[in-house]
């Protein structure tokens, strides 16, 4: 599995798990360099995307959760925070009830938490998707990506920033539509029945971030997290979509670093 480890700290590391369809070259690098400043923060390509390879084991949620406790086998990590953001935050949760004593404190960003009562993504998120995953080219279109970009923010902060591809780290190489498909079909199985019912049982520290315009996610997914893990902090922002993590790089610095200073 490729990974790269940034700062230098020997304090509890945050293992970072990237959502569906890109690489580690997404994550924000001022949210990375901030919160590597004064701790080890690690993140990954999941299987079949990035610099990490296919192998041959069947896509699903469950595995990339047993992946990722691969990797913190493979670092000989005994426990971590664990910071997940969208897909990422499903795995995350995977891992938290597959492998508690791994998990330190659990960061889930633009998550939800599946089963029957999840409310899904919005018509146009699901028929971009499926598009991509459709495509027969071995990577998506110029279109393609600027159409699901649009979806990750509230239109009107779209229209008012024509110049996002400037400041949001697109991946160097796309994830193949064969890898999309596949990542998308793991989150379809996992989302029919979820861990909704199960998430009574996390105790660790839990920090729930969501934006009120995400249409990905809707934010009444993460109403009904916080409501089955005891504790757990919820924080909603304004006018954010699913990519709150590009619109609001500082708040979401300070919001875990307070989280992780606390949960500590």
């Amino acid at each position: 599995m490729a990974y790269k480890r940034l700062g230098n700290s020997s304090d509890i590391p945050i293992v970072w798990i990237i959502g569906c369809c890109t690489n580690v070259d997404m994550w924000n690098p001022s949210v990375l360099k901030e919160l590597s400043s004064n701790r080890s923060v690690i993140i990954f390509d999941n299987r079949g995307a990035g610099e990490t390879t296919l192998g041959t084991r069947e896509f699903s949620i469950s595995q990339f959760a047993n992946d990722t406790t691969g990797l913190l086998d493979q670092l000989k990590i005994p426990k971590a925070d664990i910071f997940g953001i969208s897909m990422g935050s499903i795995i995350a949760q995977e891992l938290a009830l597959m492998n508690p004593e791994r998990v330190d404190s659990l960061i889930l960003t633009a998550s939800t938490c599946g089963g029957p009562d999840a409310i899904p993504p919005n018509s146009e998120v699901i028929q971009t998707l499926e598009a991509m995953s459709n495509n027969t080219s071995s990577s998506p279109t110029q279109e393609e990506v600027k159409r699901i970009t649009s979806t990750l923010f509230p239109q009107d902060w779209f229209n008012a920033n024509p110049n996002y591809s400037e400041y949001i780290p697109f991946p160097k190489e796309s994830v193949s539509p064969q890898i999309i498909q596949k990542q998308n079909d793991a989150i379809v199985n996992w989302s029919a029945t979820g861990a909704c019912d199960d998430l009574i049982r996390i105790t660790q520290p839990t920090l729930v971030m969501i934006g009120t315009d995400d249409v990905w996610t809707p934010p009444l997914n993460s109403l009904m997290i916080v409501e089955k893990i005891p504790a757990a902090w919820l924080v909603q922002m304004r006018d954010a979509g699913h990519g709150l993590m590009y619109q609001y790089p500082d708040k979401i610095n300070r919001i875990v670093t307070t989280f992780l200073q606390t949960a500590g």
